[in-house]
């Protein structure tokens, strides 16, 4: 009986006077950030209609949605959550699963290994989730598992057709993260500098070491800007890497220190595999 009712929900914000009966029983889908949106739109293909909470442009550490993509919200069948602890996620999620109780939640992060990032706090430093699951080729192919099961438990009809557009993305991810690993190969200099902590899990699958400058996107004081000099000097490092939605002002100040440049990394491209392509481009590059 639930699973017949959350099939009403799912259908429940169609338009009724559409001209087109494939786009008529598109599912209405939200995600939170958009890179989840690209995996969506791979394995859902033509059967789903998707929307982001969080745009382009904008930072997930800080961002609040729109009356109007609160009221558009209503009309989900499924919302896809990163489930990793983004702060818009644990200051949203409960708001949105109120406005609508019979959406259903999907979790992009279910049974993934989750890394641990150092923060400060007042005089001390502990340790917290990183939350940035994504950046990794490896656990893009578990996203694209959860979202297919996902997927084809609210719309079985078409449940062949979701695995099959999830086999054939995860062999895409499969040959990025191995073009990635020969890319490496060889290369002594494995350490690479970020302003914001974003690349983790991406270092984690591929042997590097990312050196973050600041921490839970707070602005270093000029003892820890001293630090995270010494750390670049200490590496031979002349690249800064920079996320588009954080200021990088304390970046460049950085750069000039170890006579070197800032480059922009996104974490949060639509465009997944050729992002991760081109951002290993970029950190090879770097530690040559």
């Amino acid at each position: 009986m639930l699973f017949a009712v959350n099939l009403q929900v799912l259908y429940a914000g169609v338009k009724k006077d559409s001209t087109s009966k494939t786009e008529a029983k598109k599912m209405r889908v939200v995600t939170s950030i958009v890179p989840l949106s690209f995996f969506v739109k791979q394995i859902g293909g033509e059967h789903v209609d998707v929307t982001v909470m969080v745009p382009p442009g904008a930072n997930p550490h800080t961002y609040d949605p729109t009356p109007g993509q609160m009221t558009a919200l209503g009309d989900a069948g499924m919302f896809v959550k990163a489930g990793s602890g983004i702060e818009f996620e644990l200051d949203w999620m409960k708001k949105f699963t109120a406005l609508n109780p019979h959406m259903v939640v999907c979790d992009a992060s279910r049974d993934y290994r989750s890394r641990t990032m150092q923060g400060h706090g007042g005089d001390h430093v502990h340790e917290k989730i990183d939350p940035h699951f994504w950046l990794s080729p490896q656990n893009g192919i578990l996203i694209a598992n959860n979202i297919e099961r996902c997927l084809a438990t609210l719309d079985p009809q078409h449940k062949i057709e979701y695995a099959e557009n999830r086999r054939m993305l995860e062999v895409k991810l499969g040959e990025l993260s191995v073009e990635i690993t020969q890319k490496l190969e060889g290369m002594k200099n494995r350490a690479f500098m970020v302003f914001h902590p974003a690349w983790g899990y991406f270092a984690d699958e591929f042997n590097l070491k990312q050196i973050a400058a600041e921490k839970e996107g707070k602005e270093l004081t000029p003892k820890t800007m001293q630090q995270v000099i010494g750390q670049a000097k200490k590496y031979d490092i002349k690249v800064v890497f920079v996320s588009p939605t954080f200021s990088s002002l304390q970046a460049e100040t950085i750069a000039r220190e170890i006579g070197g440049v800032i480059q922009p990394v996104d974490p949060l491209s639509g465009d997944y595999i050729d992002n991760l392509r081109q951002a290993a481009e970029a950190f090879v590059a770097s530690m040559q």
